[in-house]
């Protein structure tokens, strides 16, 4: 028998704060449950035709954030898939709906210095931009924690290889289908 069929049946949205891993875990949770998977940013990014930074910077937030929504609703109405989200694509109120109705949503937790350290190495990411990246990661923790805490699982992914928070991720997502209809 299949073990990770019953994982196969919704939409698997992972959410969380910059470097936590959502991509990266994400990519690995779809090849291991033969799932496809789905990354927010990229797709905004195809959407627009143009980098998040330059959305960022010639739109706003604001305009991100909507055509983020935009993206993610329509990633939902596809097939079961991981979806990787933005780390502030949780906090609108219509995304985190949606999310709620047709997909199970896990919040990758970690400490906010192992984060700091990870998203220390890559001048991509647009909140960051000439910013110390733990202030501006326990800001961001203070505001999304208490949206983050609605997320159906919540996995603890410490500064573990991916493979460790593979397991874990699977193990969560196997002990809440176990109790939750199909």
């Amino acid at each position: 028998m299949d073990r990770y069929a019953p994982l196969r049946h919704r939409t698997i949205a992972l959410v969380g704060l910059m470097g936590v891993g959502k991509s990266s875990v994400g990519r690995r949770l779809a090849n291991a449950l033969d799932l496809p998977f789905r990354d927010a940013d990229s797709e905004v990014e195809a959407a627009a035709g143009r980098s998040i930074s330059d959305i960022f910077v010639d739109m706003g937030e604001e305009a991100f954030r909507e055509g983020e929504r935009r993206v993610i609703a329509r990633l939902l109405d596809q097939e079961p898939h991981v979806l990787a989200t933005g780390g502030g694509a949780f906090m609108n109120e219509q995304t985190r709906a949606l999310i709620k109705a047709k997909a199970v949503s896990v919040w990758l937790k970690a400490d906010l210095e192992v984060l700091a350290r990870r998203v220390s190495r890559k001048d991509s990411r647009p909140l960051l931009a000439g910013k110390d990246p733990l202030s501006v990661l326990k800001a961001q923790a203070a505001a999304r924690y208490p949206l983050y805490s609605e997320a159906d699982i919540v996995v603890e992914t410490g500064d573990a290889a991916h493979q460790v928070t593979l397991e874990q991720l699977i193990a969560a997502l196997s002990a809440f289908f176990a109790g939750s209809p199909a």
